[in-house]
């Protein structure tokens, strides 16, 4: 690759092979790590993506269930330079996402080092260069990569959380995270709680009762949930619409009374609404409201059941903080994600304790000494496109700089050269 250059380091020389990354590495070969490759290849700018597992986008490919759709219209989720194909629905599933990401990494040459999980990254000060530090998850050989610029897009769902609940290691039944769950056809005939009331545990919820199992949903706190579209428009694009000419309380309110008339009085089916709303929420904590697609017709049907909070877990049962006690054959964990930065990048600055850019967007993708970190804005798939231009653009100014005061400085030489013979 022309990008690289093998060295060895004297004191590594039997422990580990070093290459020296002439551009940038990417952590991470998800949409945000093949967004910043495809605007840094359009800058000129070589770079280095590696990936801990053997595809590209392995959320997507391994982690999510097979009905999965883009909860956004399509021209909100695509990626830079290229979007997606005219005979894509409005929202994509799953599959045509992939192939979308298939055919965007080879458009741009993405060809990431599969199989190379990162141990560690650290800033050198003496040589004023990041290491980075990886392992092969089949050869178990260590290499070391040394780079100018970091960049950190492995996201914010890099692990899966499991909660720690009273009683849950001792149940019964079958417990499965929203990460390996597939299809709702094993939970056929069973009754199965969810855990979890965002987007996936609602859509988890309908999948199940679509296979004819008996779902429960744990709803503990307050939640947005708004009808996928309205007035033919999605309800984040009308959103947007209006933000341009009105403020954000005035939308909310807007946004609330349509679902009101859509969707009816939800809270007599345990569902309550937060006191902020849903686009303050989103854009003050990140927090994202819930699209129905049909989850709240099953609730009102009672297809769906909706408890209250978990207290604990025994044998084959559940008892609720309300006292009420369910017997159930199985538990799906909607609980979401986190990021994994801690993990293995050894910086405190940029990133807060818990693996997130410390300054909130759009501030949060350039850091110090060459860090820069993508798909951290909780914006989902057109926040890391914004980060992605930013980062190619900021490392492209000084990659071009330097390589025209290169040319000059060669073209003098051969110039001197020839003067001299």
């Amino acid at each position: 690759m022309e990008n690289l250059f093998r060295l060895v380091d004297h004191e590594d020389f039997f422990s580990r092979r070093c290459i020296w990354v002439n551009g940038p590495v990417i952590v991470g070969a998800g949409p945000s790590g093949l967004a910043t490759a495809a605007c840094l290849r359009d800058e000129g700018v070589p770079f280095v993506v590696l990936e801990r597992t053997d595809c590209i986008a392995s959320l997507w490919q391994r982690r999510t269930y097979d009905r999965l759709k883009l909860h956004l219209p399509k021209q909100f989720c695509q990626l830079p330079k290229l979007p997606f194909p005219e005979d894509f629905p409005e929202y994509p599933s799953k599959k045509q996402f992939i192939d979308y990401l298939e055919t965007y990494a080879m458009k741009f040459e993405i060809n990431p080092q599969f199989n190379e999980c990162v141990q560690s990254a650290r800033y050198d000060e003496t040589s004023g260069l990041w290491r980075v530090k990886t392992v092969s998850s089949i050869s178990r050989n260590e290499v070391e990569y040394i780079c100018r610029w970091l960049v950190v897009a492995t996201g914010e769902n890099a692990e899966c959380v499991m909660p720690d609940i009273e009683g849950l290691s001792e149940f019964k039944g079958d417990v499965v995270h929203a990460c390996d769950y597939k299809s709702g056809q094993p939970f056929k005939g069973k009754k199965v709680l969810v855990v979890g009331c965002g987007n996936s545990g609602m859509e988890l919820s309908l999948d199940l009762c679509n296979h004819h199992s008996s779902p429960s949903i744990v709803v503990r706190s307050s939640v947005h949930v708004l009808p996928r579209e309205i007035f033919g428009l999605s309800t984040f694009e009308l959103a947007i619409l209006m933000l341009k000419w009105l403020p954000l309380w005035v939308v909310d309110k807007l946004l609330l009374i349509f679902t009101w008339f859509i969707l009816g009085n939800i809270e007599k089916y345990g569902i309550k609404r937060p006191s902020k709303g849903p686009m303050e929420l989103k854009n003050t904590i990140g927090k994202t409201p819930v699209l129905d697609i049909g989850t709240l017709e099953k609730i009102r049907s009672g297809d769906i059941n909706v408890v209250p909070g978990i207290k604990c877990f025994s044998n084959r049962d559940v008892e609720l903080v309300n006292g009420e006690k369910l017997h159930i054959d199985a538990v799906v964990l909607a609980t979401g994600y986190r990021s994994n930065v801690p993990s293995w990048l050894q910086e405190s600055e940029f990133f807060c304790k818990k693996g997130y850019p410390k300054m909130p967007f759009p501030h949060g993708w350039k850091g110090k000494y060459g860090l820069y970190a993508v798909g951290f804005t909780k914006r989902g798939l057109s926040g890391a496109s914004y980060d992605a231009v930013q980062i190619a653009h900021d490392i492209g100014k000084v990659w071009k700089l330097e390589t025209k005061q290169k040319k000059q400085t060669t073209s003098a030489c051969h110039r001197r050269s020839i003067s001299q013979f």
